[in-house]
């Protein structure tokens, strides 16, 4: 029984400090845009600085 007071008193300060992280995260702009960035290796154009046509 002792073993649950224990698990329970790590946990919580555990919990707080994950909240703390998200809600930082979330104020400077982490989750603000997760679609395009997936899509943007596809849409980007090969660039070489050469010109092609030879």
């Amino acid at each position: 029984m002792s073993a649950i007071y224990i698990l329970i008193g790590c946990s919580i300060p555990i919990a707080f400090g994950f909240l703390v992280v998200f809600l930082f995260a979330a104020r400077k702009g982490q989750f603000d845009d997760d679609y395009t960035p997936s899509l943007r290796m596809l849409m980007e154009d090969d660039v070489t600085g050469k010109d092609e046509t030879v």
